[in-house]
């Protein structure tokens, strides 16, 4: 049996409207971060060690009042 889609949002365009699913909406958003991540690095706004670092921080407080953050993701 398929799995029910779970709408997150609805988008209404030219008059037709499309039902966007949470998986959708992630994705997307996913690879935007992708992208921008990788502009600001090719224009040297940021290093990767930069981003990384910054971004083991806000693990480390997302996490910090309720669980130990996760581990890193292997290289």
């Amino acid at each position: 049996m398929a799995e029910e889609k779970k709408i997150a949002l609805k988008i209404v365009t030219g008059g037709q409207e499309k039902e966007v699913s949470y998986d959708e909406l992630t994705l997307a958003n996913n690879l935007a971060q992708e992208a921008l991540v990788r502009v600001l690095v090719r224009k040297n706004v940021v290093t990767a060690q930069e981003l990384l670092e910054e971004l083991q921080k806000v693990r480390t407080e997302r996490y910090a009042s309720s669980q130990p953050p996760p581990p890193p993701e292997p290289k």
